[in-house]
């Protein structure tokens, strides 16, 4: 048997989200999100019409969920605020919604966890995305001025902020993939929304240090870590290019202050350039991250294009890559993800070759698997040992990157419990802890006596014929 062992200040824990766990949509002024008209205009293009008004109600029963996170002897825990609960109006608090998150906060404190809070996660509310989203200039104002009132409130109970949580994904939804309300598929706007994101990010972390805070801040990013095809020239650029417009546009400027060289002369090419002006570059420049969550399930695989883009067809990133299916790929059937620990390790080492090292933890990690049910042992629990692997191989390649230099601080499990998801509801659940969405029980997973005892010991075991 080998035993991994993890640095003594290493940090485990897990996350949630809010507006996957929250309930009481309808409660004490709560304004709607773009998931909540999303589902009123188009609840048939949800899985078996879940919608995200009920889910976990943490509003109401978080006591019962707080006491399952001290009973897996967490040492932090991941969650997010709802901008459209905290400020219904978009410009005044809420005294009951500001009550609940100081509630909340404090008692995970108290409990022994430290706290990380993510700012805006996919859940613009729709009063403001009615008025463009973060394609608008002006919603940025307002972006900052709900943020600095976050820290204003809860700064003493936070450890970490995160401004954003997989803001490429966000943009995605929206205005590329026709995901989400407003279902704008348009490559052009969608630039100029990361390009605002990223500014608005500055201006957070600009605001958040000038008044003085003093925890951590910075932003979760969700990599898919890119491979070519071959180590032809075609291949490579593809990758290159991969990297560049879906994890680069927001690594490069958080971490370094700026944009890669070619990203805006790439975007120039379809036609798809942000517009800014060169004090945007500045304030970019001049506000960095403390600290980087890391979200990573799967790989990404491309090759060069096979064919060109027809004349008047519309084109987005996929005009410089096709995606590779590799041959001999394992993967996550119930997801359709590939599952590559590898990749997991090689995104912790490109942090520290290329982006200063700075202080990361993986934010998210995790397996998602539909029908869980059909694995509930003669005990009643679901004894989901395919999670326990997945976990195994992937803290093994966590392992090693950590001997070898990064500076890793923590991990977070996606994820703590099964909850609504932005893509696909309750079809595929990831949680250490079971919950029916039909009748709300909650029951331990066999992956959560492991993972409680993974870190109570500060490290795991695999048998000699795994390492």
């Amino acid at each position: 048997m080998m035993f991994y062992p993890f640095p003594k200040h290493f940090s485990w824990g897990s996350a949630i989200w809010a507006q996957g766990t929250e309930g009481a949509w309808d409660q004490e002024g709560k304004a709607a999100t773009v998931y909540e008209k999303y589902y009123q205009l188009q609840p048939e293009r949800f899985y078996q019409q879940q919608s995200p008004d009920e889910t976990l109600d943490w509003y109401h029963r978080y006591p019962l969920y707080h006491d399952y996170l001290s009973q897996l002897n967490h040492q932090s825990f991941r969650t997010s605020i709802l901008w459209a609960r905290l400020m219904p109006d978009g410009k005044n608090v809420d005294p009951q919604a500001r009550d609940y998150y100081q509630t909340i906060f404090r008692d995970l404190k108290q409990r022994g966890m430290d706290v990380y809070v993510v700012l805006y996660w996919f859940d613009m509310p729709v009063l403001f995305e009615d008025r463009g989203g973060f394609g608008n200039r002006e919603v940025i104002d307002d972006f900052v001025a709900y943020c600095h009132t976050c820290f204003e409130l809860f700064d003493d109970l936070v450890d970490i902020w995160h401004i954003y949580n997989e803001p490429r994904v966000d943009a995605d939804l929206k205005y590329l993939d026709n995901r989400c309300y407003p279902n704008i598929v348009d490559f052009r706007y969608h630039s100029q929304v990361i390009f605002n994101m990223v500014l608005a990010h500055a201006r957070v972390v600009e605001s958040y240090k000038q008044h003085h805070f003093k925890k951590k801040i910075g932003s979760v990013i969700d990599i898919n870590h890119v491979y070519p095809r071959s180590q032809g020239a075609e291949d490579i650029r593809a990758a290159e290019t991969f990297a560049l417009l879906n994890y680069r546009c927001f690594l490069d400027p958080l971490i370094h202050g700026r944009f890669a060289e070619n990203y805006f002369t790439t975007l120039a090419e379809i036609d798809a350039a942000p517009q800014f002006t060169p004090d945007d570059l500045q304030i970019i420049a001049n506000n960095t991250i403390d600290v980087l969550g890391i979200n990573y399930y799967f790989p990404a695989r491309v090759k060069a294009k096979e064919r060109a883009p027809e004349a008047g067809e519309k084109k987005d990133r996929n005009a410089f890559y096709d995606f590779y299916d590799m041959p001999g790929r394992v993967m996550n059937t119930s997801r359709g993800w590939e599952i590559y620990p590898q990749a997991l390790y090689d995104t912790l080492m490109m942090i520290k070759q290329d982006y200063r090292n700075v202080e990361c933890y993986i934010s998210e990690n995790g397996m998602g698997v539909e029908k869980e049910w059909n694995f509930r042992g003669a005990n009643g629990e679901i004894q989901d040992d395919y999670r326990i692997e997945f976990l195994q191989q992937h803290l093994r390649c966590v392992h090693r990157a950590v001997t070898e230099g990064v500076n890793l601080h923590g991990y977070h499990l996606w994820s703590f419990i099964d909850l609504w998801s932005p893509s696909n509801q309750f079809k595929n659940m990831y949680g250490l802890v079971e919950f029916n969405p039909q009748t709300k029980e909650t029951r331990l997973k066999k992956s959560a006596h492991w993972y409680r005892q993974l870190i109570a010991d500060n490290g795991f075991t695999l048998p000699d014929s795994e390492e």
